[in-house]
């Protein structure tokens, strides 16, 4: 996925720069569609809901976008009349310079909550990198790298299909590290591609697979005031029309899009703020769905649970305990529990009753940085999988002194 980026999907141009928000990184994202976009977006679920995303949710009203302009190290949320002024100065800047309607153009922002908005640095930052839009290799990782913020390193993904006999590809890059929490959390994901699809399907598609990718990770528990996965699709590829969900080329293009919003989400959660442990939670068996992934996400975001992976500890209590407080029916009379690495898992549960085990190999086996644990339930037959971390003391040092 990672050979190719977002300059190898038909018709997409971008850049990324320093504006002078940051200190001496590139803080400020294009990306540009040489033709007209349909588009779709999910945003936060917080109440706070940062200035851009306020203005994105208008502009994608029409399911129409095509230029996308995002900043790093400063939120523009709690910001008020002067940072709502902001994030309109942003979209028609590049409005005027692109001969597009501001309504084309999709804004987010990422960084620091409550700080003035530095419209004059970030509307110069657009003035002069617009020019710079180009389809050469690095620009794709110039923009990856200028939406990050607390990130150790740029998320990017590439994907490709042919769908009715034609190549199309698909490409997106993403930021977060903390404050990750489902139901979106701090963290933005870009991807665009050049097929050619009905709007309200894109929609529909985009919500789905982002509730079964980026609402399955945590790392914190926090849910941010700035969210954002935005998709823009061009067309470009030339492909036959994607307009009903019963196509084979609709179920080729979703399977697709999950896989890349998959694999972007991992990459946030991989990334976590002083996180040791990358954690992958799978409920089996359970009532429906909707059970499953409440259960995961009760685990996956109890700290009790997180801290015990941090130091080792096959505490299965604290997972019993999390899954009692997931809101749905749950019987750890019949759960079965099983904790372990990429290739040794152990049963420590049968029944709801304990399991003679190694307790130190267990131990050994959660001193891996990528750990399962996994949690049949025994009621039905839906599966839900979510990715988390630990929480670590450098979580806690780092977090202390943010803003300091």
């Amino acid at each position: 996925m990672m050979n190719k980026n977002i300059t190898d999907v038909k018709g997409f141009t971008c850049w990324g720069a320093h504006s002078g928000v940051k200190s001496m990184r590139r803080d400020l994202a294009i990306i540009f569609s040489e033709r007209p976009c349909v588009a779709s977006a999910t945003y936060t679920t917080n109440k706070v809901v940062a200035e851009p995303l306020k203005l994105t949710r208008k502009h994608l009203k029409d399911k129409k976008a095509q230029v996308l302009i995002c900043n790093a190290g400063n939120a523009n949320a709690c910001t008020g009349i002067q940072g709502r002024k902001g994030a309109e100065a942003m979209a028609k800047t590049a409005a005027k310079l692109l001969g597009l309607k501001n309504e084309d153009v999709i804004v987010a922002s990422t960084g620091l909550i409550g700080e003035p908005f530095p419209t004059e640095d970030i509307v110069g930052g657009i003035k002069e990198n617009i020019p710079k839009l180009t389809n050469r290799r690095e620009a794709g990782s110039f923009a990856a790298n200028a939406i990050l913020t607390t990130d150790t390193f740029a998320k990017e993904g590439f994907s490709e299909m042919m769908l009715d006999g034609i190549n199309v590809t698909m490409a997106g890059i993403a930021k977060g590290s903390g404050m990750i929490h489902p139901n979106m959390a701090t963290m933005l994901a870009f991807i665009v591609s050049d097929v050619n699809i009905d709007p309200d399907i894109l929609d529909e598609t985009v919500k789905e697979c982002v509730d079964d990718t980026f609402n399955m990770i945590t790392v914190d528990g926090d849910t941010s005031t700035n969210d954002m996965v935005a998709v823009m699709c061009n067309g470009m590829a030339d492909n036959p029309v994607i307009n009903s969900k019963e196509q084979a080329s609709y179920l080729i293009f979703r399977s697709k899009l999950r896989e890349l919003m998959l694999h972007l989400a991992k990459l946030i959660v991989s990334d976590g703020e002083g996180s040791s442990k990358f954690i992958e939670y799978t409920v089996k068996n359970a009532r429906d769905r909707n059970t499953a992934k409440k259960l995961v996400r009760a685990i996956s975001s109890s700290v009790l649970v997180k801290t015990a992976m941090f130091g080792r500890d096959p505490n299965w209590g604290r997972i019993v305990c999390a899954s009692g407080n997931a809101g749905v029916h749950f019987n750890y009379k019949k759960a079965d529990l099983f904790m372990g690495d990429t290739e040794h898992l152990v049963k420590v549960l049968d029944k709801g009753k304990p399991v003679e085990y190694d307790r130190n190999f267990v131990k050994k086996l959660l001193r891996e940085a990528h750990i399962r644990v996994i949690m049949d339930v025994n009621s039905g037959n839906a599966q839900m999988t979510g990715y988390g971390s630990d929480l670590t003391t450098d979580y806690v040092l780092f977090n202390s002194v943010y803003t300091t």
